[in-house]
């Protein structure tokens, strides 16, 4: 009997990752003047972040491929935030870019590693990670807090530009911890991806001069 090839492109969860990035080009279009598509638009994205994990679990359909475009569409949607807020508070251009170019290069790095570690997924820790890693990826409540928290900080920086509100005000200095502590735990993936990265190379190496 002849096998089916599967088109890994149309899996559920890619359909949704899709979609994301749909969200996402349409938030760009409107950030600049329309807050209320935009955030929406940013909002629904997110929140189907969570949905194409369960559907990749559910349909079977977890995916190298899946994995990819889903941390990119993360790091792509937050980068243009980043972006945005660095037009609308200049003097804070810095602190952006700093913040843009961590959560990009760590997480790519990261990333990067675990497939070259044969790791199932980057989220798979072991017993040899750092305990700050292995607690922010393998507790649900850490994770949902810490990618949350950041997350709201700077969505709510973005609508202080628009709305005057003591609430969006707050609400944004509550999450600045959680949004440092998300960068500090971006550079010490990072750091630790490069170390296993290394790892990875001292070993081939070894094994090449073995066979010479």
């Amino acid at each position: 009997m002849a096998m089916v090839e599967e088109n890994v492109f149309l899996f559920v969860p890619n359909l949704i990752g899709y979609a994301r990035v749909g969200l996402t080009l349409l938030s760009m279009y409107f950030m600049q003047s329309s807050p209320g598509p935009a955030i929406w638009c940013y909002l629904i994205g997110s929140l189907l972040d969570a949905v194409d994990g369960h559907a990749a679990r559910f349909f079977n359909q977890s995916t190298k491929f899946g994995a990819m475009l889903d941390q990119l569409t993360d790091r792509c949607g937050t980068a243009v935030l980043m972006m945005m807020l660095a037009v609308f508070y200049p003097s804070y251009a810095f602190f952006f870019q700093i913040s843009m170019a961590t959560d990009i290069s760590m997480h790519w790095l990261h990333l990067h590693t675990s497939l070259l570690q044969g790791k199932g997924s980057h989220k798979t820790m072991s017993t040899e990670e750092p305990y700050l890693l292995q607690i922010y990826y393998t507790s649900k409540p850490v994770l949902f807090t810490m990618c949350a928290g950041n997350e709201l900080f700077y969505i709510t920086m973005y609508l202080v530009n628009f709305y005057d509100s003591f609430f969006w005000k707050f609400l944004a200095f509550i999450c600045f911890p959680i949004a440092v502590a998300k960068w500090l735990m971006a550079i010490l993936q990072g750091v630790t991806a490069a170390k296993n990265l290394a790892a990875l190379d001292a070993a081939e190496r070894e094994a090449e001069i073995k066979i010479k």
